[in-house]
């Protein structure tokens, strides 16, 4: 009995130790009356390389640490002239060395990773030109503005701009 309660602590430890490693996250906000949910793993730089690096140009990332990134969408949106239904998403990301990145959102949205990504799960992919800022933002961070969700993390930008249908 003793041993168990030794394994069980020791688990628990590793998992906590793991977690604030990249703590889960959310963000929350409303564009144009449409309620927007986004949870994700936040890791942090640590002195990496990031992009190119860590997370590797033309592969498919999870947008975040551990578990699936997801977006939930309370109404049908438009995000760059295509339609996607209201729902929940994983999203995930393809970093381009040049030119724009890859913004998807994967009908799969309980997976831990992109291991099990499947290309023919995308309910929507649109290319999204990323920005590169001086200032380093240490934890991977989302937020909701006005019209758009935000993405900073290392020197790198994203703006996805949303509207209603």
């Amino acid at each position: 009995m003793k041993i168990i309660k030794i394994i069980v602590l020791v688990t628990f430890i590793a998992f906590i130790s793991c977690n604030k490693k990249s703590p889960r996250e959310q963000s929350a906000g409303t564009i144009d009356g449409i309620a927007i949910a986004i949870d994700y793993g936040a890791p942090s730089v640590k002195g990496r390389v990031i992009w190119g690096g860590l997370e590797a140009y033309g592969d498919v990332w999870r947008a975040g640490a551990n578990g699936n990134t997801t977006i939930s969408f309370d109404k049908d949106v438009i995000i760059k002239g295509n339609n996607l239904a209201a729902g929940k998403y994983g999203f995930f990301i393809i970093p381009n060395e040049k030119g724009d990145w890859t913004v998807i959102f994967n009908k799969e949205n309980n997976e831990w990773g992109a291991y099990a990504y499947k290309k023919e799960e995308d309910a929507l992919r649109v290319n999204v030109t990323p920005s590169f800022v001086n200032d380093i933002q240490e934890q991977l961070l989302y937020s909701i503005g006005d019209t758009t969700i935000n993405f900073a993390w290392e020197k790198a930008r994203l703006v996805i701009s949303i509207a209603s249908k």
